[in-house]
């Protein structure tokens, strides 16, 4: 779906980082699967990730970091498929982290929206793991909000709350721009924001199901950034 939206109306660019910039889904998998066939348990990349998606957001009431969440991860999928997770196996995926690496358009898509916006993050990510992954990136942020900075995580709303306040805006300044429907599309539209949903690859992936209209729906962010006129 495309519906007609002003890009010049917008002085912010809020992104997700996870799904949206950085390829999460190979990383989880890349770290997931040999843990699960190291205990013989069979499951599709598609299976995995639904289990992915189920489990990660029980873990994150009440907040705690997000490296303590993807441990927990790692031994609930053990508890889930009859094996005990050994302690090298959990800290595998939080540990991972940094290596996981931008989508093919990330970097370059980044540059030429750059030069037209201020871009900020929003990601339900520990400071230290962003900065790993901030380095792939290769673009200054005008603002990076954490999960350990809010003591939250999305879908909740203290990202969008914490970003108005620091950058002394309001929600009809700020386009956002997330992979998932979840955690990004439906509090975005709740709070007042356009939303463009960057949907990559069909189903939902490592995220909840969830259903809400984004005012734009793009398959890369290079065709954003095109659209955008950057």
């Amino acid at each position: 779906m495309r519906m007609a939206l002003n890009f010049d109306e917008f002085e912010f660019l809020s992104f997700d980082c996870y799904g949206t910039l950085i390829n999460w889904e190979k990383g989880i998998l890349g770290v997931l699967q040999p843990i699960l066939q190291s205990h013989a348990v069979v499951l599709s990349d598609d299976a995995a990730l639904a289990v992915y998606g189920e489990i990660e957001p029980k873990l994150q009431r009440p907040y705690r970091r997000y490296r303590d969440v993807l441990r927990d991860v790692v031994r609930e999928f053990g508890k889930r498929t009859g094996f005990v997770a050994t302690e090298e196996e959990m800290d595998s995926l939080p540990q991972s982290l940094k290596d996981w690496h931008p989508y093919e358009d990330t970097v370059a898509a980044l540059g030429r929206l750059k030069k037209k916006y201020k871009l900020v993050i929003l990601s339900n990510i520990d400071d230290h793991l962003f900065a790993a992954s901030a380095k792939h990136l290769q673009v200054k942020f005008d603002a990076v909000i954490t999960a350990e900075q809010v003591k939250s995580y999305k879908p909740d709303h203290a990202h969008w709350i914490e970003m108005l306040h620091r950058c002394k805006t309001v929600p009809q300044r700020v386009l956002h721009v997330g992979q998932s429907i979840y955690h990004d599309v439906v509090p975005g539209k709740a709070m007042g924001f356009k939303t463009i949903w960057v949907h990559r690859a069909p189903g939902y992936g490592a995220t909840r199901p969830a259903h809400e209209e984004p005012d734009l729906e793009v398959k890369s962010l290079k065709e954003l950034a095109d659209l955008a006129g950057a």
